[in-house]
């Protein structure tokens, strides 16, 4: 995280001591986002299963069974008209994926900038960059949006997370979503889709595991628990599951010589209740939490001109602990009716996240003791609070799919209410206050954010080939706030804000199938990322309005061969208006609109399967995002390129499963179960021959499989702000390999892996630290890649 990125947050400047002023503003100046990990994606090849529960097996020819909710009913995912990425359960397993820079390396045109923990996140998709406060690519679980849609409360840094266990899918939508998803979703979405408790069957898995990360400082370990339960005939069931993982610390403080200072632990939690009496009512419950915690950020001085480390291999210099912690607390209940020529959704959930976080900015103040009269050396900090509560619910009548003539009808509603607290403290060396010191700095935003909208999607199938899609939504946001500051740092104030817009989106989708298994799809569409409030002050708008894109994407998806060759590829053009930035009026800081931008690009996803079991992935990305004016405030001009964006991205994947042969057959073990659950059946007064689901799990034998598999990640070089601007870095190309392997009899799993197996040093996330007083750069700080980690796990189900 920037050392001086907290301290840019507020829309007004700091009147330093000898005149010199610090901009606070909701987005950044002079330190733009982060750059990220883009590549392609672990897309399924063209075989891969999209069974939750259960392994793939070779030989299976399952790609046009990959089922996506993106249009908000279930759809086989080669026949949606739009670009899409899924991650499953398996392919996260292989991964040993515990945040999102696991995976995101493997989906197309997907970045995720790392600030140096997980949950100091940022998500871009299709090149739409981090420049605002406000995020460009929205995030569900299930019906539920995550984080906020305003721009009070960092939702660009501090986007959703999640520690992906009893994870059906990630899905990963490219392109805006404004018709169906709503604000902020101008680059796409991330929808996490969780696994539904059962009703028929009793499944319970432990497992757990440990690592070694290079030059790290103890070993790194997880564990995870749950299960899934009926409770009451068949109408009732209960699903639970936690899950932690601890990180080892790699990172080493020259200051005082402490060894692996940024060990971190996740922790998730979620319970699932769901009812459903009979085929025409469906209830769900969730509830879930996440907790967070890192003892330091992953960074690492470097020098700006050539990326070296100033102090040493995996080396940083802080003189304050930068501790991280985030907690997320979701409660949702989904109530689906069955009218028989209709379906009713209701999605009803209520959101809390607080985040706490201390940022060392003792360099940054270095200068400052004299000017207020104490000696030097001092040690300096910020510390920042973030907490939001939400509301949403959401009701959608949707058509049955049984005719030419599909349809959706909607309503969305939200209320939030965020509140950011920054403060700024200076100690001597030895931790002792400053005798006398008055408060340096001290803010307060309170904020809310209200959003009532009305959506309608159709399609009809003009002939068994062609088909046409269209979709709109009207949209209200009424938003306020408030910035309250003191001390002696700061300009005092205390001074509200509000603000309302009307938003309206659409989306048009025409389909051709050339073949059974080959669809050419065009899609235009808009989405929107939300304005909000200013101070009122003289010189400043009073309101920063919404940036809007608008996206014209063309493509082809295609299966061949009984589904073992896999070829999907779209190509695009967004335009994207009303940018938001950061810029000083009359001595103020505040955000702007500031003109437009472009973004053309190119997406390929294949695969193939040669022969039983034996699958190939190449996957790949071409971004180029630029200015499309000049843009004084970011020091930026026409045609430069947008930061953290690599132009080239791509990912080739391999993976072999394979029976062993010292165990029975997969035939052998099915006929066990067959004439098991037969036996059962007749047993039970059951239909003879019916396979229960919970009987037939509990009747596995052990058919020993194995897996192995590689992959590797490749992007090209990036900037870390607008190419023009004077303290750009550009960050070299890399790539990384990830190996592992497994094997399973479906009860019993072990698995290896390792992840960056050369241990390649590489900055993805790179940017400018400055002296607050005189602008100078002190530094570039990095955040590198993982080092190599290699890892085992064992995994039980009973």
């Amino acid at each position: 995280m920037n050392k001086c990125l907290f301290l840019k947050l507020i829309p007004l400047p700091l009147a330093l001591a000898a005149g010199a002023l610090l901009l606070l503003s909701p987005g950044r100046i002079g330190a733009q986002a982060p750059p990220s990990t883009q590549a392609s994606s672990p897309q399924p090849s063209p075989t891969a299963s999209a069974s939750p529960t259960a392994r793939p097996e070779p030989g299976t020819a399952e790609a046009g069974r990959v089922v996506v909710t993106a249009e908000k009913r279930e759809e086989n995912i080669q026949e949606v008209p739009s670009s899409i990425s899924v991650v499953n359960d398996v392919e996260l397993d292989n991964l040993h994926a515990t945040q999102l820079t696991d995976y995101a390396p493997y989906v197309p045109g997907f970045q995720v900038n790392s600030a140096g923990s997980p949950g100091q996140t940022i998500i871009s998709l299709r090149g739409l960059a981090d420049i605002s406060s406000g995020a460009t690519v929205a995030t569900y679980i299930d019906e539920t949006p995550m984080g906020s849609s305003g721009i009070y409360q960092r939702a660009d840094i501090n986007e959703l997370d999640l520690l992906p266990y009893d994870i059906r899918r990630v899905e990963i939508l490219r392109g805006p979503q404004g018709t169906l998803y709503g604000a902020n979703s101008i680059g796409g979405l991330i929808k996490y889709v969780t696994l539904d408790p059962s009703l028929t069957a009793e499944e319970f898995h432990i497992g757990g595991g440990i690592s070694g990360v290079e030059h790290g400082d103890q070993p790194g370990w997880d564990a995870h628990i749950g299960g899934t339960v009926p409770l009451a005939n068949g109408t009732v069931g209960l699903r639970l599951s936690y899950a932690r993982n601890d990180g080892a610390g790699f990172i080493d403080n020259v200051v005082n010589g402490e060894h692996g200072i940024n060990d971190f632990n996740q922790q998730a939690a979620l319970v699932g209740l769901l009812w459903q009496p009979n085929e025409n009512i469906r209830l769900r419950f969730t509830a879930l939490g996440q907790r967070i915690e890192s003892d330091n950020n992953a960074t690492v001085p470097l020098d700006p001109k050539n990326l070296d480390p100033l102090f040493g291999d995996l080396t940083n210099q802080i003189f304050v602990n930068e501790p991280y912690t985030k907690n997320v607390g979701l409660v949702a209940a989904t109530l689906n009716l069955n009218f028989g020529w209709a379906d009713l959704t209701s999605a009803s959930a209520y959101l809390n996240t607080r985040t706490d976080q201390r940022l060392d900015v003792t360099l940054n103040l270095v200068d400052l003791p004299p000017l207020l009269g104490f000696p030097n050396p001092e040690i300096a900090g910020e510390d920042l609070k973030l907490n939001l509560d939400k509301f949403t619910q959401e009701l959608r009548l949707t058509s049955k799919q049984d005719g030419r003539f599909l349809w959706q009808l909607g309503a969305f509603y939200t209320y939030e209410h965020g509140h950011q607290d920054q403060h700024v403290f200076m100690k001597q060396m030895n931790g002792e206050a400053f005798p006398g010191l008055p408060n340096l700095f001290t803010a307060t935003l309170p904020s809310t954010y209200k959003e009532g909208a009305a959506f309608a999607n159709a399609s009809f199938e003009f002939t068994d080939r062609f088909t046409l899609g269209a979709g709109l939504r009207f949209s209200r946001n009424q938003q306020s706030f408030s910035q309250i500051v003191s001390g002696i740092l700061g300009l005092p104030m205390n001074l509200p804000g509000k603000s309302a817009e009307n938003v309206f989106d659409y989306m048009v989708a025409p389909k051709f199938k050339l073949g059974k298994n080959q669809l050419l799809y065009a899609r235009i569409a808009t989405g929107y990322q939300p304005g909000g409030p200013n101070i009122s002050l003289p010189g400043i708008p009073p309101a920063v309005k919404s940036s809007t894109v608008t996206s014209y994407e063309g493509g082809l998806k295609s299966e061949f061969f009984d589904h073992r060759l896999l070829f999907d590829i779209a190509g695009y053009h967004i335009s994207w208006e009303d940018i938001q930035v950061s810029k000083v009026v009359n001595g103020e800081g505040a955000l702007v609109n500031a003109g437009k931008a472009e973004t053309n690009g190119v997406e390929l996803t294949t695969g193939f399967e040669p022969i039983k079991g034996l699958r190939f992935g190449v996957n790949g990305a071409y971004t180029d995002a630029t200015l499309s004016n000049n843009a004084p405030s970011l020091e930026g001009r026409a045609g430069d390129r947008l930061p953290n964006v690599p132009v080239y991205s791509a990912s080739a994947t391999v993976d072999y499963y394979f029976p062993l042969p010292f165990w029975r057959t997969i035939p052998e073990q099915r006929q066990q179960v067959a004439a098991y659950a037969e036996d059962s059946g007749k047993n039970a007064g059951r239909e003879g021959g019916k396979i229960v689901e919970g009987e037939a799990q509990r009747a596995q034998v052990a058919a020993w499989n194995g897996h192995v598999g590689a992959g590797f990640r490749w992007v090209s070089s990036q900037w870390s702000e607008v190419e023009s601007s004077s303290t750009a870095i550009r960050t070299p190309s890399y790539g990384a390999l990830d190996l592992n392997a497994d094997v399973s009899n479906g009860r019993y799993t072990i698995r290896v892996f390792a992840k960056n197996v050369t241990d390649k040093r590489a900055y993805p996330t790179v940017f400018a630290n400055f002296n607050f007083l005189t602008g100078e750069v002190i530094n570039a700080l990095g955040t590198p890649i993982q080092p190599r980690t290699v890892g085992i796990e064992l995994d039980c189900k009973f």
